[in-house]
């Protein structure tokens, strides 16, 4: 691997760590946004949760109105994903920029966040795939034995574990394998959920639909008649989780065919793509099965872990058209788990990846293929780590599985809230230049960081309710007498503080700032008759940002400073000459070189 030195960068440049620039275009980008969600895989284990917790109604039919409320903090924090890319093009996104913000520790803990999510959700995923695999075998066989399969633990695992080899083998392949596969999966997927929601609210529309179905109504999308401690925020937590993953567009930056716009847009575009999907697929699930307790019923525990599979044959039917419309059901179910397994690899080790070039992990993990050109260690270890993950909790309890889905939300919350008020502190001393930058920079990330914080607590107190989750039995699912949503969602973060310490006092460059320092958008390279706009190297809308120690300086370019005007240059060989006219080859200063000869002085030769 080779990494451009700043002198070698020009504006529109991404400093490289080996990755494989430009193979992904707007349209790339927006794919990997949106499969990473996996809507299918997330609706089917998240909405019946929406709906309600341990057999309580909690959303209810607001569901959709939570869906929609969920997705404002999503837009917000993408805007700042956006904006903090057009600053710095970089891989680990969060690690990088709430380092350069706030500092190291706070950037290596943003970073910890995106790897135990990922990990995290890889159990539920794995589970999710082996299950329906033999639900889809089965049903192009005919087989009922292996259909029956998909509820046998060891069958479902040994099958989630091989879903988590494959796909950590076709990621290893490269980025453009990942996005062919991924086109032809997502399309599958949008295709069947589409035809989902149209039957379903056909049937209804018409009268066809069943004793327990109810017309849609205008009022399912103000939730805010409701409680917002004890039903919002934990509910919204867990919308937050079907939203998550289009920061995979943005993980792929210093791929894509102009980092510094590409990535921001797709983040946005995205957003509002699974905004439109989700909310028409659950008004029509919720129209046509109800928030019954029984039954299909979207409020039944029973449900919950997958509420398409309840629905699917009462909606469908037993028709030759009806089977096959349910077996495609199954099959974008499956493919949207085996997408998102893949995009969850992705940006986890691009993540791995730009902290070990920063000094913040082994470098091992900063280790790139060089035919590939994919991180090698980084994205075998994330599978491994994935599948002994699964295996843990497969092997304590399968209950805790279902405690995955809002622990993983507190980690969202926490690290996507963390890149909102990143973009604000970077962008502090430039947020007043106009009424844009205020805006986007500003005022959107702020409220975003806000909102997610407020659900993170309001939604943490109740999930450590020791009576949140419930298992077949009626049982509550605890570790330790508190609610394992709580537990493992926090007990996550504790790990990383530990770690983080660990590797500190392993491998302290990183923590004292010396390979990725703390600043704030300050010098902007500067020429004759052009607008001063605010941007870094990576971004050929805006032109360079110069840090403070103008280390990334062209030469024989000046930078100035927005805030009073003064200007900047790099020092060049003639100015070291000494007073008598002989050039100075070895000199020490006190100051730096370009601090001194600002102030019109020539730094002294010692021998």
């Amino acid at each position: 691997m080779t990494t451009a030195s700043p002198e070698d960068l020009k504006p529109g440049a991404v400093e490289s760590k080996g990755l494989k620039g430009g193979a992904l275009g707007l349209l790339g980008s927006i794919v990997m946004g949106v499969a990473s969600t996996a809507p299918a895989y997330s609706l089917a284990a998240s909405l019946g949760f929406i709906v309600a917790s341990g057999g309580a109604i909690l959303a209810g039919v607001k569901s959709p109105g939570i869906i929609l409320l969920a997705f404002v903090p999503m837009y917000f924090i993408a805007v700042a994903y956006q904006e903090l890319n057009k600053a710095e093009a970089d891989c680990g996104t969060t690690f990088t920029w709430a380092t350069r913000a706030f500092g190291p520790r706070t950037g290596w803990m943003g970073g910890w966040g995106i790897i135990a999510a990922d990990v995290i959700v890889m159990a539920n995923l794995a589970q999710i795939a082996g299950s329906y695999s033999f639900t889809f075998v089965g049903g192009v066989i005919g087989n009922s034995d292996i259909q029956a399969l998909s509820g046998d633990v060891v069958w479902s695992t040994a099958a989630g574990l091989i879903w988590i080899a494959l796909m950590t083998w076709i990621c290893y392949r490269g980025i453009e394998v990942s996005a062919r596969l991924q086109y032809f999966l997502l399309a599958i997927e949008v295709v069947i959920l589409v035809a989902f929601a149209v039957v379903a609210i056909v049937r209804v529309a018409t009268g066809n639909g069943e004793t327990y179905s109810i017309p849609f109504d205008i009022s399912w999308f103000w939730p805010f008649d409701l409680d917002f401690g004890s039903i919002i925020a934990p509910a919204v937590l867990t919308a937050v989780f079907i939203y998550w993953g289009w920061d995979t567009a943005v993980a792929v930056n210093e791929e894509s065919d102009d980092p510094g716009k590409t990535p921001g847009r797709a983040a946005i575009i995205s957003t509002f793509l699974l905004l439109a999907t989700y909310a028409l697929v659950a008004v029509a699930a919720i129209s046509f099965a109800g928030i019954g307790t029984e039954g299909v019923g979207l409020g039944n525990p029973e449900n919950a872990e997958d509420v398409f599979s309840a629905i699917g044959p009462e909606l469908f039917g037993n028709s030759v058209i009806g089977n096959i419309l349910l077996f495609l059901l199954y099959a974008s179910i499956l493919t949207s788990a085996s997408a998102s397994t893949q995009t969850t690899i992705l940006p986890t080790a691009r993540t791995t990846l730009s902290m070990a070039v920063y000094k913040a992990m082994p470098a091992n993990f900063a280790k790139i293929h060089p035919k590939f050109l994919t991180p090698t260690w980084s994205t075998i270890g994330m599978g491994i780590i994935s599948a002994a993950f699964y295996l843990l909790f497969t092997l304590i309890s399968t209950n805790l599985l279902n405690a995955l889905i809002g622990s993983v939300g507190l980690l969202i919350a926490f690290y996507y809230g963390l890149t909102g008020f990143a973009c604000v502190w970077y962008y502090r001393r430039t947020l007043t230049k106009n009424v844009r930058d205020f805006v986007m920079r500003g005022v959107i990330p702020l409220l975003g960081g806000l909102m997610l914080l407020a659900v993170f607590v309001f939604g943490l107190v109740q999930y450590a309710l020791p009576d949140w989750l419930t298992d077949d039995d009626g049982e509550n699912v605890t570790i330790f007498g508190i609610g394992a949503v709580a537990v493992v969602g926090i007990g996550a973060l504790v790990l990383g503080f530990v770690l983080m310490f660990v590797w500190q006092y392993v491998a302290p460059a990183f923590f004292r700032g010396d390979v990725l320092e703390k600043r704030a958008d300050d010098l902007i390279l500067h020429g004759e008759g052009t607008r001063a706009y605010f941007g870094l190297p990576d971004s050929s809308e805006y032109p360079t940002v110069i840090s403070p120690d103008l280390s990334n300086l062209p030469p024989g370019q000046t930078a100035i400073d927005p805030k009073t005007g003064e200007r900047y240059t790099r020092p060049q060989p003639t100015d070291l000459l000494l007073r008598s006219g002989r050039m100075c080859s070895k000199f020490r200063a006190h100051r730096p070189v370009s601090q001194v000869l600002l102030r019109g002085r020539t730094p002294k030769c010692r021998r």
